[in-house]
Formats: structure tokens, sequence, C-alpha cells
């Protein structure tokens, strides 16, 4: 069954372009060192009536939005593999180390995740 790694990130506005440049970069790397599928989505509707919404839950200030995102795998080992080329990965050293990120990252939630269902 596939594996994926998820990501939850609060975001400013004001740094959706820099984000989505830094993202193409990452999802080329992270392709062509063997990942299936690389999505970075940005929330589009969280006027949510029904659990806790993203805003409370991620604390947004005023100006933030959040950023959803996953990279899908064969497998947990197979996600292994790839994340431990991509860190290698010289380019992804120049592009952490070229710019300043546009999100704190002590904000931002990972994590790997067994699918349950796939239709």
């Amino acid at each position: 069954m596939s594996y994926v790694d998820g990501f939850v990130i609060p975001l400013p506005k004001k740094n959706i372009a820099a984000y989505r440049r830094l993202a193409r970069k990452a999802g080329v790397l992270w392709k062509e060192h063997g990942a299936l599928d690389y999505r970075e989505c940005v929330a589009d509707d969280l006027q949510m009536k029904i659990g806790i919404p993203f805003k409370k839950l991620l604390k947004l200030k005023a100006g933030e939005t959040v950023l959803f995102s996953w990279i899908l795998y064969k497998s947990r080992a197979h996600r292994d593999r790839v994340n431990k080329l991509v860190m290698k990965d010289p380019r992804l050293t120049k592009m952490v180390e070229a710019q300043a990120m546009p999100f704190d990252c002590r904000r931002m939630t990972y994590g790997g995740f067994k699918t349950l269902v796939n239709i």
C-alpha cells in the first residue's frame, strides 16, 4: 500500500509567490529521486462549520493562510530511500541557503501516513 508524507504550513499570504518558487524546485527534486506525486495546495475555503477550523488549529495570524501538501511514495521504505537521496542532493542545500524560508518552520506540522483507503 502507498505511503504519504503530509504537511500543514501556516504561510504569510505575501509569501505565496516565494513559496511557489521554492515548492516547484523541491517538487522537481522529489520526483527526480522517485516520489510518485508531489502536491502543494493553498487554502481556498477555510469557512468550515464542522470540526476545528484550520484558522483556529494553527492559530493563524492576520494575513496568513494555510498550505496543505503531500508527497506520495510506493511504501514507507521507498519514502525513506527517496528522502535520503533528496537530503544528500546539493541542489536542496543551495535552495535552502539561497533564500530565507517563506514560512516559520517551527509552526509547520509534518508526518508520514500509511494509506488506509485507496479507491
